[in-house]
């Protein structure tokens, strides 16, 4: 017995060695999981771009200013000339929240011992904007506490928050565009990367390209159900999101169908690609699994601010299609921007859809010669 179960069990060993693919996704993914948990998941914000509105352009106003950049929190990235320019700023994504110093700042603070500034944060992601106001209050009350430490009268200095585009901090506003993007990238690209790699390991999809069909009208033939159901599942969180939870569409209902439907023929193109690499099902699933699902959560922006990561991450977060669609998305649902702000994104997922198409239809040209 022990034979026949130590001979099974070298049978086994020597199956999973063979599969060199899954053998690679089995070790590699607990050393993927971790470096990405482990960078990409925090709730503390680094790095992320503020901009300032100094009406005052006094020492006082200028040192706080310094301050507040100085630290490991913001990066100073706009320096406008009035408070008109915030909203163009923020729907171009240039800066996450914006501090305004009111006019005589200085000679108020130290004069009528009180001062006033204003603090704008971008709300259409509000545990960034919360976690934002936080650190900037924090840098603020330090910097008065250490000018009332010889002060007999102390300083004050009055903070008025604004949350811009989501002033009630719903979450809904945050996750509806992330559940979107993650449910049209699973339907459009996993299902598709399975099912034809299914036909590959049955042996049918050469009787496909031994057919009259080219391979690119076999390609279409196999997503076009997918296409289908991806808007149909699109329409619904839409749906759902406005009717039941009373999530904002301030933007055009016209180039929001034609983002999505852009959005699914990428991850089509994607899923059609990994099919392409893909022997068997279950390598589909994990490389689907692996380089497109995990990354779409952790990488995209969905959850965890891009700005907290390390710029390798920021890099990587590039060539993901969810992170620039669920840029679209808030902008057109949340800051009701046009392609005039959109126009980046877009062209990202169109040259992207255009590549994987290309390469796919090359595969399976070469697989038919």
């Amino acid at each position: 017995m022990r034979k026949v179960f130590g001979a099974f069990v070298v049978k086994e060993i020597k199956h999973i060695l063979r599969d060199v693919q899954t053998l690679i996704i089995l070790i590699g993914m607990p050393i993927v999981l971790v470096i990405l948990f482990g960078f990409a998941v925090k709730n503390e914000v680094n790095d992320a771009k503020i901009a300032i509105i100094d009406m005052a352009k006094d020492d006082l106003s200028l040192e706080l200013t310094h301050q507040l950049s100085a630290s490991n929190y913001f990066i100073l990235s706009e320096l406008p000339g009035s408070t008109n320019q915030i909203e163009n700023i923020f729907r171009k994504g240039d800066a996450k929240m914006a501090i305004v110093f009111e006019p005589d700042f200085a000679n108020k603070f130290y004069k009528d011992k009180k001062a006033s500034m204003q603090l704008i944060a971008d709300a259409s992601d509000p545990n960034t904007a919360n976690i934002l106001l936080n650190y900037a209050q924090a840098i603020i009350r330090n910097f008065q506490n250490e000018k009332n430490k010889n002060a007999h009268v102390p300083y004050l200095i009055n903070m008025e928050t604004k949350m811009l585009y989501n002033p009630t901090l719903k979450s809904v506003v945050y996750f509806v565009p992330g559940i979107m993007t993650i449910i049209l990238m699973l339907i459009s690209a996993m299902m598709t990367s399975i099912t034809i790699a299914k036909e590959k390991e049955k042996g049918t999809m050469e009787i496909l390209l031994a057919s009259p069909l080219n391979p690119s009208l076999i390609v279409i033939g196999k997503v076009a159900p997918y296409i289908i159901l991806a808007l149909f599942n699109a329409a619904t969180i839409i749906a759902l999101g406005i009717w039941i939870f009373d999530m904002p569409l301030v933007g055009s209902f016209g180039l929001l169908t034609g983002e999505i439907l852009l959005f699914i023929l990428a991850s089509l193109s994607l899923g059609v690609f990994i099919s392409t690499i893909s022997q068997t099902q279950q390598v589909a699933m994990m490389i689907s699994l692996m380089g497109l699902l995990l990354p779409s959560i952790l990488l995209s922006g969905f959850i965890f601010p891009l700005e907290s990561m390390p710029k390798v991450l920021q890099a990587i977060a590039n060539i993901i299609p969810a992170k620039w669609f669920i840029q679209i998305l808030r902008g057109i649902m949340v800051k009701g921007v046009g392609i005039d702000f959109l126009w980046k994104q877009t062209i990202v997922l169109a040259g992207m859809t255009l590549f994987f198409i290309a390469v796919s239809i090359k595969k399976f040209k070469i697989r038919l010669e």
